[in-house]
């Protein structure tokens, strides 16, 4: 978003990031953004598992069982973008090019919507159904030690981003440029131009969040709830 903005390039933004992380670690985790982070993820990844939860036992099927239907996506979904929304206005207004505080946009709240329901089918709807087949096609001795599940999990999130970035870029535009007389085509040049380091940038978080994230709550809720069993 500083990048977008124009506040600060990635690479002075990651670096002045990892600065505070080294010197001042309280400051960064104490702080709102990583607050609003906390909120986001951990209100999705609630939500996923109480409808797995809800939803095996319902059916009368294994505690473990993992759904990947319209269900589960409308419930991560909603989740995850009313969470979503409230974090980007918030973040837009934290890092975007300064000056008094303004609303966002709806176009903007529209766009940032489509990202986080491309991102939440890849997290949670991609890996369940891509798995099996991926893992039919390894060979058994990486299968043994690298499930298709698992390869799904890592790769689908991170590849939608190449689609999802665009409208971000696009919803933040309108946002830091609200003034009329800009037309599609100057924005274009500013999606077009940070298109292939903002993907990077998102990949780059989507994958621990989604990624790391979406198997180790895999492999620790299928633990405990085996226990319980």
């Amino acid at each position: 978003m500083q990048n977008a903005s124009g506040q600060a390039t990635l690479k002075d933004s990651i670096r002045d990031s990892f600065k505070a992380f080294l010197l001042k670690p309280h400051s960064l985790i104490f702080s709102k953004p990583f607050a609003l982070l906390c909120m986001v993820y951990g209100g999705t990844y609630l939500t996923a598992n109480t409808l797995d939860t809800i939803t095996s036992t319902v059916q009368n099927k294994p505690a473990t069982h993992v759904t990947s239907g319209t269900t589960k996506f409308a419930a991560s979904s909603t989740a995850n973008i009313g969470l979503c929304l409230f974090k980007d206005q918030a973040f837009a207004r934290l890092f975007g090019p300064g000056g008094p505080p303004r609303p966002v946009p709806l176009p903007s709240y529209a766009l940032f919507t489509l990202r986080d329901c491309l991102t939440i089918f890849a997290s949670f709807n991609l890996p369940p159904l891509l798995g099996p087949t991926l893992s039919k096609s390894l060979p058994a001795q990486i299968e043994k030690s690298l499930s298709g599940q698992t390869i799904a999990q890592f790769v689908a999130p991170a590849a939608v981003q190449l689609f999802s970035t665009p409208m971000h870029l696009l919803g933040l535009d309108l946002y830091n440029r609200n003034g009329k007389g800009i037309g599609w085509g100057q924005r274009w040049e500013i999606v077009r131009k940070n298109w292939g380091v903002s993907a990077a940038a998102r990949i780059c978080r989507i994958v621990p969040a989604f990624g790391v994230g979406g198997v180790v709550n895999m492999k620790v809720r299928k633990s405990m709830l085996q226990r319980l069993e």
